[in-house]
């Protein structure tokens, strides 16, 4: 699911580094959604089966289109520790939630932006780990 300008808040912003993004009902378990930062930086939002929120990059830097959001949810077991990944829906490569990094190439990032639930809204907050090319 895509969120559309009016499916979003009418006022982003909620301080110099938050912004309010989109109501939590609008972030499904074990599903993604594209939302747009304030800035335009397009970011795919994760909710994990446990309820964990990430977002990171919706840019897939091997495909170079918005598509992360549309890919699959689930984990990956990385030298016998499990992750929570997405899958990119074009080339298939798994991305680590918590780093962004991909899993077969960890100098690959979609990037990493903090995110929190707030009064019933999700609420994006500073890029912690940049995205990088391949």
């Amino acid at each position: 699911m895509t969120l559309t300008q009016t499916d979003m808040t009418t006022d982003l912003s909620i301080g110099d580094d938050a912004a309010t993004v989109c109501r939590s009902d609008q972030v499904p378990v074990e599903r993604a959604v594209a939302v747009r930062a304030p800035d335009g930086v397009q970011i795919a939002l994760v909710r994990t089966a446990t309820g964990e929120l990430h977002a990171v990059g919706h840019h897939d830097p091997y495909s170079g289109a918005n598509v992360m959001a549309r890919g699959l949810i689930g984990t990956v077991t990385v030298e016998g520790q499990v992750h929570d990944v997405i899958q990119s829906p074009m080339y298939k490569q798994a991305f680590d939630l918590a780093t962004g990094r991909c899993t077969s190439d960890p100098d690959v990032t979609l990037g990493v932006w903090d995110v929190a639930e707030e009064d019933g809204m999700i609420v994006l907050r500073n890029n912690r780990i940049a995205p990088s090319g391949v």
